[in-house]
């Protein structure tokens, strides 16, 4: 099952990138998922992540995708290959502070609420915008700016949606102009089972998918 769901949704997705969601599955399961060549991997919280990187085979990329606390940065920053979900300056702060320690380059996407949900975390579009243009992140030498990230509405209005993900793709262009050779900054994560169609359409270069994966559909 899970093999035919992947090769299901890498036809829809073409050259976008699949980042597999991996928070609440079974190692047995994310064996078979390895399995079936995918290699991107993504977990929500710290813990978990570490708990499974630890495990399984060391060839997998692994993401983190949810928010992260600036308490747990030491524990993550030199394990993943991504954070998705840089949603303060005190968190890239601490981000570059850990990283620094290390001698290492981390690479994180900035995320931009877009959302109509207020728990949702992020820089609003024209914080970021007006943080970049007042060369705010000049001093973070140990963080390499990637991208964005976003997370649209839970909502079945697709028409809200559009607008969150076009909003999502608007930034990341005033952002991309912003940034003096801006080569690395190319990524926009945006979409997940629920939405990740739409995200692909309106400029998403990586979707973070889960039960698209695991369950019978």
């Amino acid at each position: 099952m899970i093999q035919q769901n992947i090769n299901r949704i890498k036809e829809e997705l073409g050259e976008t990138t699949l980042v597999a969601v991996s928070k609440f599955r079974s190692l047995e399961e994310l064996v078979d998922l390895y399995d079936t060549g995918q290699r991107i991997f993504a977990e929500n919280r710290v813990q978990e992540l570490l708990a499974k990187q630890d495990q399984l085979p060391k060839d997998i990329e692994w993401h983190l995708i949810g928010h992260l606390q600036t308490n747990k940065v030491k524990m993550i920053v030199g394990r993943v290959s991504l954070i998705h979900s840089v949603d303060s300056l005190k968190l890239l702060r601490e981000i570059q502070k850990q990283s620094a320690k290390r001698d290492i380059v981390t690479k994180v996407l900035l995320q931009i609420h877009v959302a109509q949900e207020s728990t949702k975390h992020g820089f609003a579009p024209n914080e970021l915008v007006d943080l970049l243009a007042d060369n705010a992140f000049d001093t973070f030498t140990h963080v390499q700016l990637c991208g964005v990230m976003s997370m649209a509405t839970l909502t079945q209005d697709t028409n809200q949606i559009e607008e969150e993900f076009l909003k999502t793709a608007e930034t990341f262009n005033k952002i991309k102009r912003l940034i003096p050779n801006s080569e690395h900054f190319s990524e926009v994560s945006m979409g997940m089972s629920g939405d990740y169609l739409i995200a692909k359409k309106l400029g998403a270069t990586m979707v973070r998918i889960g039960s698209k994966i695991f369950e019978q559909v």
